[in-house]
């Protein structure tokens, strides 16, 4: 009898051991759901630098990526700068235009990460940053090396809250920075002129395990410093209801725009933008050698300016683009092959007398000299910019860590803006070129052909 007793003390006391074991239990949010099919999303399923300690839980995870390509475009530009793209700045060479490396921890609820990165992107996108001339300790070079960097906590409340600050990667626009989590190189025209880093504060709330929400409060509208008295704010909420299904929503609204003619340079100028996407998955057979996989994504934009001063007078209904891009992705082999065609469209209706007045084009031609190119003269006749990108794209993916890809890309434009063979630098393609060769502007066309192999690498 005493027996019997001991061992039902041992049953009641194991059960209640699994019961604690089970309250306490962290809840993951998108548990056992594999989203690296998304588009904009690392498609990596495991990470081999990783460090743990002596009970299995991750200490430190360790990251490389490498992202290099060989671009060439069919106007054969003297300069071979390749113009109108944050991804592609060069042509007819071979372009280091990426390089990170990286650190994160979740380790006992604390969140640190680290990247670093250098290459040409870097430069095209952060070389624009016009808020470190607003006072001193500004400089570009101090963050531009810098990709991400943050430090915070997670609660364990509902499914997670994640409290963070410093400098994230965009919540804005389907497609990321980081070209291989991207079902296309050259990213959709309205993912290319949104921001692509905020330096600012950061709440992530998992109420429940199929939907994220996010509130932001930024310096800015991609900058490190401010342009305004006041944080902008922004938002970003993702809901997966299923494992072939992603519903995203991004708002921002700030006041951070130069204006020379305003006492202190702080302009009144309100910048709104929204956009929201549909990622869903329609095929899957993984272990098929034809086609493996299909998948669709349709991101669609709206942005506007706005503002009441007498100076500076801008109305909503004059200063605003609108777009959207749809992408089609088909694997095969086992997802070991993948081609993606895509085509978007944008309209930028930001032109006030002639000048552009717009956020968003971050990559307008190049000016040398005071002498207006034809794109100047087209906003100067009133007229608006619209574009059209088609985008094919063919990947071969080895395993998770390597991809190698093949592209052609085609632009149109309703005005001049892409580069001809003058190039956009000088007459003879040099900055220090021969004496007398400035003023001059360049001759440039409606429309790009290009090719362009690229190949990374991510651990």
């Amino acid at each position: 009898m005493k027996t019997i007793k001991t061992v039902a003390l041992l049953l009641l006391s194991a059960c209640s051991l699994n019961a604690q074991t089970d309250t306490i239990k962290k809840k993951i949010p998108f548990e056992n759901m594999d989203l690296t099919w998304v588009n904009g999303q690392n498609r990596q399923k495991n990470f081999p630098l990783t460090l743990k300690d002596a009970d299995g839980e991750t200490i430190l995870t360790g990251v490389t990526y490498l992202d290099t390509y060989y671009n060439y475009n069919f106007a054969n530009p003297a300069d071979n700068t390749q113009t109108i793209s944050s991804t592609i700045g060069r042509h007819n060479e071979f372009t280091l235009n990426l390089a990170s490396v990286g650190l994160e921890t979740n380790y006992k609820n604390i969140i640190g990460r680290v990247w670093l990165q250098f290459g040409q992107m870097g430069s095209i996108v952060n070389d624009l940053d016009g808020s470190v001339y607003r006072g001193r300790n500004t400089n570009i070079n101090n963050l531009k090396y810098v990709r991400e960097a943050a430090a915070g906590y997670h609660f364990d409340k509902w499914y997670g809250i994640n409290v963070e600050m410093g400098i994230f990667m965009s919540y804005i626009g389907l497609e990321s920075y980081v070209t291989q989590e991207n079902w296309n190189y050259q990213r959709s025209m309205l993912c290319d002129f949104t921001p692509f880093y905020f330096s600012g504060a950061r709440v992530q709330i998992h109420p429940t395990k199929n939907l994220r929400t996010e509130i932001w409060l930024l310096n800015g509208w991609q900058t490190y410093n401010s342009f305004s008295k006041s944080p902008g704010l922004g938002s970003s909420t993702y809901y997966r209801p299923s494992e072939d299904l992603q519903l995203v929503a991004n708002f921002y609204v700030g006041r951070d725009t130069q204006n020379p003619d305003t006492l202190g340079h702080q302009s009144n100028r309100v910048r709104f933008h929204h956009d929201n996407s549909i990622v869903a998955r329609y095929y899957k057979n993984p272990t098929s050698k034809g086609i493996s996989q299909m998948a669709f994504s349709l991101n669609s934009h709206y942005g506007f300016q706005s503002n009441n001063e007498n100076n500076d007078e801008l109305k909503a209904s004059q200063n605003f683009m609108l777009g959207t891009s749809f992408a089609n992705r088909i694997w095969f082999n086992k997802n070991k092959l993948a081609l993606t065609l895509r085509g978007d469209y944008m309209t930028n209706q930001s032109v006030v007398n002639g000048v552009n007045t717009s956020p968003y084009l971050a990559f307008t031609p190049a000016v040398t000299g005071d002498i207006p190119n034809n794109y100047d003269n087209a906003l100067a006749n009133g007229e608006k910019l619209r574009l059209f990108q088609f985008t094919s794209t063919f990947d071969i993916m080895p395993n998770d860590y390597v991809t190698f890809r093949l592209e052609y890309g085609y632009r149109n434009s309703s005005i001049p803006y892409f580069t001809s063979s003058q190039g956009t630098t000088s007459p003879s393609g040099w900055t220090n070129g021969p004496t007398g060769e400035l003023p001059w502007a360049a001759e440039l066309k409606k429309d790009e052909h290009r090719v362009t192999l690229a190949v990374n690498f991510r651990l």
